[in-house]
């Protein structure tokens, strides 16, 4: 399965301007990729003793656990809860991948979540092809017009991050460069250290994390969602290329199974035990065994179950076949549904189930519960939504919502302040600040409290 014609054709379309040429990345980028050739062809590995070997991979291996562990599930979905410590050394782990800061990073990532495979505002949008999702944007630098959406506020208020960002060039080059040397030196191989355990190890930690956006946005198994081009792989599945089976998921510290994109504030990249995921093992032992990780945060199975049913009930039947109120319904309705669809579908009828009823409510009516409740709400596409006890599990963070929410103006004249009346968050919802998944829509819509009528 990879990305299809449609999405590829209508992405070429969409694409835009190019950006200008980001030199001194490039440059850095191209100069390091020599160097490496340089460093291998004169001093080849079958001469570099094995301490220096085991170095490279030591090094490299720490940039990867920095990267996913640090910066990726800890930083950029907050998916567990580190004390400063941990997070101090992530922070310099994460360093050693040579990938940005890690409010850089996580910003950018974050973008990509909201929009992604938009070909304008993912950062590294696979429908933008193989070659650009896995080192081509890093030659441009493009302005991101809606990075501005993104909540930044957690990062700003972490101490280990500004240190990071402030003192990133420094720390990076000599834990990264430096460091590897100096080791080396230890029994007379610093050249080897500077090549294989400096240069060399940034080369393999750039490019299989670049796998990430790249090989695992296009071949792979989508058992949770095909609304994105994300893809999952050693999942327990034949597969039909190389980097779709164990060497991807290795590689890449457990980020393999990418199609798990539909829950990003799961700590899990791979929530079944035959996933592979040595990142996620690493959090939950930190959990566990440390006062080092105090809270990890799941998806829910429910939420997973019902992923898997529809992607089930998609590939056989067919997309096209599938009504949206489905996305709400329990295990026993659900199933109940699919039979009597597929007894219907004979004739060509497709069954259709009944919206669900609940109370209409009117102004004053929204602001006795919000006061005397003391409950968060928001208006999506005309709904009430009750938020309160989803604020801690929304990916995006509770700040987000915060800003969308209705604040009462209890005894005040509605014909006075028709401008702080229920904004609609609809446009925001439907991919004005992010492209919501179907199961994102599914647990909205449990949340739905009353349909409001000003």
């Amino acid at each position: 399965m990879s990305v299809d014609t449609d999405t590829r054709s209508q992405a070429s379309k969409e694409r835009p301007p190019r950006a200008p040429i980001w030199w001194s990345n490039a440059i850095f980028f191209v100069s390091m990729h020599v160097m490496a050739i340089i460093g291998v062809y004169y001093y080849p590995i079958w001469l570099v003793p094995r301490k220096t070997i085991a170095l490279c991979i030591l090094s490299w291996q720490l940039a990867s656990f920095g990267i996913t562990i640090g910066y990726h599930r800890l930083w950029s979905h907050r998916s567990f809860v580190a004390r400063r410590p941990l997070r101090a050394v992530l922070a310099v782990m994460g360093a050693l991948g040579f990938q940005g800061s890690i409010k850089w990073w996580c910003l950018r990532h974050r973008l990509h979540h909201r929009f992604t495979d938009d070909p304008i505002h993912d950062p590294y949008a696979a429908t933008r092809g193989l070659w650009y999702a896995h080192l081509g944007w890093i030659f441009r630098k493009p302005r991101y017009e809606r990075i501005p959406l993104v909540d930044k506020d957690d990062l700003e208020a972490d101490p280990i991050v500004r240190l990071q960002h402030q003192f990133y060039i420094p720390v990076a080059v000599f834990f990264g460069l430096v460091a590897p040397t100096l080791i080396a030196k230890a029994w007379d191989d610093a050249l080897g250290g500077y090549i294989y355990g400096g240069i060399l190890a940034r080369i393999l930690i750039w490019h299989c994390t670049f796998m990430i956006n790249s090989l695992a946005h296009w071949e792979g198994l989508q058992p949770y969602t095909d609304e994105v081009t994300a893809r999952g792989n050693l999942v327990g599945e034949d597969q039909s290329f190389w980097y779709d089976g164990p060497i991807l998921a290795l590689f890449t510290s457990g980020e393999g199974n990418h199609n798990y994109h539909a829950f990003p504030h799961d700590f899990r990249n791979g929530p079944c035990a035959k996933d592979w995921d040595p990142s996620k093992w690493i959090i939950w032992a930190l959990h566990q065994f440390t006062p080092l990780v105090t809270r990890v945060r799941r998806a829910r199975e429910e939420d997973i179950s019902r992923a898997r049913r529809w992607m089930t009930y998609v590939h056989g039947l067919g997309k096209d076949h599938l009504p949206h109120e489905w996305e709400t319904l329990d295990d026993d309705a659900f199933f109940q549904a699919v039979a009597e669809v597929e007894n219907e579908s004979q004739s060509g009828r497709i069954g259709q189930l009944p919206e669900t009823e609940l109370e209409t409510w009117d102004l004053t009516r929204l602001e006795s519960y919000v006061q005397n409740e003391r409950r968060i709400i928001i208006l999506i596409d005309g709904w009430l939504v009750d938020v309160t006890r989803y604020m801690s599990e929304h990916p995006g963070g509770p700040a987000l919502l915060g800003q969308h929410s209705f604040k009462p103006l209890l005894g005040a004249d509605p014909a006075d302040i028709k401008s702080d009346l229920p904004k609609d968050a609809g446009w925001a919802f439907n991919g004005g600040m992010n492209n919501h998944t179907r199961t994102a829509r599914a647990r909205m819509r449990t949340l739905r409290i009353a349909r409001y009528v000003p």
